[in-house]
């Protein structure tokens, strides 16, 4: 399994320990654990590779295994990681079903409880798709498909792919990481999503370093 699905390792460790308390979090936020569909960005491409698409995949793991039908979906049609993560084709994915019209195809990637969707092909206009009527109808047709529904989104600050994603979404989890991202990136990415009225659940702070008291407990 790729080294960067940490909660697949089997070994208990801070940062698989993160991702439950991560997943704690999210499910019991207001209350209502039954339904969540959550965009999952990083402010700017500078966190990428393996900032917001490991979170996003690590997060779905940890929701899977506490017996939540998971769908995690690759949304990020420019530059998309889950199938490099999950070594799966990313010859069908959403830009397919956008431009075509073609059936959804969810890959079982061998771990109970979660599917994953493919990006697909790039196509020329990813934020056309993802701000038309089809997308809107496939998030909905995902929240009748699994309890949690996550959506791995381009950075939200130079395009405006996870602005538009965000408006179908029950919230958006954004990706930082320590010593990368900016203060003002952050402060900016915040300023776009609340200017389309998306609701920013919370932040995730990866690749912090870990404080050496705490391992002793796991």
């Amino acid at each position: 399994m790729n080294k960067k699905l940490i909660t697949l390792s089997g070994t208990a460790t801070s940062t698989s320990e993160a991702y439950r308390a991560l997943r704690t979090n999210i499910m019991f936020s207001d209350g209502d654990a039954r339904q969540r569909v959550l965009l999952i960005a990083s402010s700017s491409p500078e966190q990428d590779g393996e900032g917001k698409s490991k979170v996003a995949a690590n997060l779905a793991v940890t929701l899977a295994q506490s017996g939540r039908d998971t769908l995690l979906v690759d949304c990020d049609l420019r530059h998309p990681m889950q199938h490099e993560i999950w070594g799966i084709s990313n010859e069908h994915g959403i830009s397919n079903v956008l431009m075509a019209g073609d059936e959804l195809s969810a890959n079982d990637v061998g771990v109970d409880h979660l599917s994953v969707v493919a990006a697909g092909p790039r196509p020329d206009n990813p934020a056309d798709l993802l701000g038309s009527t089809a997308m809107e109808n496939l998030v909905a047709g995902f929240r009748q498909k699994a309890e949690f529904v996550l959506l791995d989104s381009a950075p939200v600050l130079p395009v405006t792919d996870a602005a538009l994603l965000s408006i179908y979404t029950d919230g958006v989890l954004l990706v930082l990481s320590a010593g990368v991202s900016r203060r003002a990136h952050a402060e900016r990415a915040c300023e776009m999503l609340d200017q389309v009225g998306a609701r920013i659940v919370g932040a995730v702070l990866n690749n912090a370093p870990v404080d050496s008291s705490m391992k002793s407990y796991l």
